[in-house]
């Protein structure tokens, strides 16, 4: 956070604004420090994560001198309306291949910006950074199509991070991405992350408190009350916000934590049940994966435990990597969690009570 104090949190209206008057030529350089322009008092930080995506909403088509037809989706009904809908038809016009179609491809890009001290006192700004492409012909010239789906959702052309596609437009910068929630203020976010999960479980106790559970064994049938078999079900607390209390339990405490993390949220409603949560993405990223190899020794672990903090730059970051789920393997932190019971390793007693509390109740991402 600057010496500036905010005057007001950041707004879709005026975030889309900043975003539009972003020049192509010079937009990644500028992001930052216009949104501080915009937002006085904060302090933007911008990071971009391997998230790669292409739209289907905005595909354009192209006449064989560059000219844009219009919106590929109604072209496409439209030509195929000519054509009686003969799909042969239409593909034997086209696949000479002078009809392009361009599309718009994307990053995820996170733009985050400190409220205060403590560490889910932070706004992020959830972006696309998107570019237009020439994607290829509005037909495979090889194969003909068996539906108009085929046609209307093109799936011959390559689509990777690195292309040699011409470039038609861009890059620009568009709020949400791919993600559901653009902007976040992520103490509110938590806050309401907890209370949504509460709510939920306390409106399922009559259910809950007639559940039983049946188990079969050799002595036979034995009923239990799912409530005495989960006498703290109430009690829960969701991963997320487990997530950033175990980071400020812990060394990684004097860091801040988006410049290690960037949160791809969702905050939506499906099959009528609110949805809500995130998917931490680290920004920085060991050299290779770490698991618990048959025979390795706990000793061996913790030297290869240090050496991923050395390389992220954060102590105990191989922690918050493990919960993530692919760079560290959730046996690392069980190897380790029981060699501190048995006194073989040390760690900081703030970072040892961390992962022994996970041990005792895991969560992962």
């Amino acid at each position: 956070m600057s010496e500036e104090k905010p005057v007001r949190l950041p707004d879709a209206t005026t975030v889309e604004a900043v975003l539009a008057s972003l020049d192509p030529a010079s937009a990644d350089a500028e992001l930052a420090p216009a949104l501080a322009n915009a937002f006085p008092g904060f302090d933007f930080t911008v990071a971009a994560v391997d998230d790669f995506y292409w739209r289907g909403d905005a595909r354009t088509v192209l006449s064989a001198d560059g000219t844009r037809i219009g919106d590929h989706r109604a072209w496409v009904e439209r030509e195929l309306e000519e054509f009686s809908g003969d799909l042969i038809a239409f593909w034997n016009r086209y696949r000479t291949g002078e009809h392009k179609f361009a599309e718009w491809r994307g990053t995820s890009v996170f733009a985050c910006a400190a409220t205060g001290p403590g560490v889910a006192d932070f706004v992020q700004l959830s972006l696309g950074r998107e570019i237009e492409v020439l994607a290829g012909p509005v037909v495979d010239p090889d194969y003909r199509p068996y539906s108009a789906d085929d046609l209307l959702d093109p799936s011959w052309v390559r689509r990777e991070p690195a292309t040699d596609a011409p470039l038609l437009s861009g890059p620009v910068y568009r709020l949400g991405g791919r993600a559901a929630a653009g902007i976040v203020h992520m103490r509110s976010f938590l806050a309401r992350r907890a209370r949504i999960d509460k709510e939920q479980r306390q409106a399922s106790r009559p259910e809950l408190e007639n559940r039983i559970i049946s188990q079969v064994g050799p002595d036979g049938t034995r009923d239990t009350a799912f409530l005495d078999a989960n006498p703290d079900w109430f009690d829960f607390v969701p991963r997320e916000n487990r997530f950033f209390a175990d980071w400020e339990r812990s060394s990684a405490c004097t860091h801040r934590i988006f410049d290690h993390w960037a949160f791809d949220i969702h905050d939506l409603e499906h099959r009528g049940r609110r949805e809500i949560g995130f998917i931490p993405r680290p920004l920085k990223m060991p050299t290779e994966t770490l698991s618990s190899e048959d025979g390795i020794s706990v000793h061996r672990l913790m030297e290869r435990t240090e050496a991923i903090d050395q390389k992220i730059g954060l102590p105990f970051a191989w922690f918050f990597l493990m919960t993530h789920g692919h760079w560290v393997d959730p046996d690392v932190g069980e190897a380790i969690a029981a060699g501190l019971r048995q006194g073989r390793v040390r760690l900081p007693p703030r970072d040892a009570g961390v992962l022994l509390a996970w041990a005792d109740r895991r969560y992962l991402f």
